[in-house]
């Protein structure tokens, strides 16, 4: 698919933005990249969003690697450059600063409120993640059951054990290559 330079400098900037809101990780932005690059710009499926992020979880490295995914499968090397550029520099520079300005004041009572309320943000943020890579299979009556089954295991195993979200990784790629999801 061609891109125009107006699309991937759109795409860049969309990134960049949401750089600064990925609290808990790029992953918790899932959700409006979905919005973003399915919903709104048709530019991939619900099934080509949802295999590129699976993919990139599943590869060994950094877990940033599903936004490289998404920019290569959008528009190759160029859209690649777009969507990890965009992600990666407001973030970490803001992160470098905040974390020298944090470390001198962490005593302090608005660092401590900072740093609290960052916990449920992050987990509705990953909840929200969830639905959305979730929702086509749940949507679709050949796997509804096996993806409800999973999400189930997944939740029992992540709040009653130590067990390493790499088995729940592991497990969900069985039943998906056996065909269960």
């Amino acid at each position: 698919m061609n891109h125009d330079a107006g699309d991937l400098f759109g795409l860049f900037l969309h990134f960049l933005v949401l750089s600064l809101l990925a609290v808990g990780g790029a992953i918790t932005t899932v959700p409006d990249m979905h919005r973003y690059i399915v919903v709104e710009h048709h530019w991939l499926t619900d099934a080509q969003f949802t295999a590129s992020i699976a993919l990139a979880q599943a590869a060994p490295g950094p877990n940033l690697l599903f936004v490289a995914v998404l920019g290569w499968n959008i528009a190759g090397a160029l859209g690649m450059l777009a969507t990890m550029t965009g992600i990666l520099v407001p973030s970490t520079v803001l992160s470098l600063w905040v974390t020298r300005w944090g470390a001198q004041r962490r005593e302090t009572r608005g660092v401590r409120a900072f740093t609290s309320g960052l916990t449920p943000l992050t987990l509705g943020l990953l909840l929200s993640t969830g639905w959305v890579l979730a929702e086509p299979y749940l949507r679709n009556p050949a796997h509804r059951w096996g993806a409800l089954a999973l999400i189930a295991v997944s939740i029992v195993a992540m709040l009653r054990t130590r067990l390493s979200p790499m088995w729940l990784v592991a497990l969900g790629s069985a039943a998906g290559a056996l065909g269960w999801v």
